[in-house]
């Protein structure tokens, strides 16, 4: 994984044109170390990443800068979504930087964004997690809206798994 001389931080997030950034805060209950390992170990994404309702038949990432990050959600209708990522930065616990590209079903790429994930220790020792979500730059409006939709819902799976454990 990527050492950094510097602490992750919000500052060189993408800003402008604010009508296509998506940004994303949640406190989650739960230490930062467990929340990043929720986000790396294949184990436990399974567990909880996708939409309510959605699992994940397929993940598979190799967790380096430059590795791929490649799922299949299922939603409840039975379609698929495919996901393709390549990380971009690993900064273990505190930093994840990844391109997010929808894969349609002729096998094509669709647009790309760039997912970053910043967590910081909070509430007492350490005992929770402050996660911002942080994704642009979205072709549109609305396609900023139904990630804000989906990446809420998939939040919300995050923070009562990791709750759990």
């Amino acid at each position: 994984m990527a050492a950094s001389p510097e602490r992750a931080s919000s500052a060189d997030l993408i800003r402008e044109p604010k009508d296509r950034v998506l940004l994303i805060e949640r406190l989650l209950d739960a230490p930062r170390k467990l929340v990043f390992r929720a986000w790396t170990v294949p184990e436990h994404l399974v567990r909880w990443w996708g939409p309510k309702g959605f699992s994940l038949p397929y993940c598979k990432l190799e967790l380096k800068p430059g590795g791929a990050f490649r799922c299949t959600m299922l939603s409840p209708e039975g379609s698929e979504h495919r996901l393709s990522c390549v990380y971009r930065e690993i900064v273990e616990p505190e930093k994840l930087s990844f391109t997010w590209c929808w894969i349609d079903e002729a096998g094509e790429a669709g647009p790309e964004t760039l997912v970053t994930v910043l967590l910081e220790e909070a509430g007492a020792q350490g005992a929770q997690t402050k996660l911002t979500l942080h994704q642009a730059v979205f072709e549109s409006e609305s396609a900023r809206d139904a990630h804000n939709g989906g990446w809420t819902e998939c939040m919300e799976r995050l923070a009562a798994y990791v709750a759990s454990l």
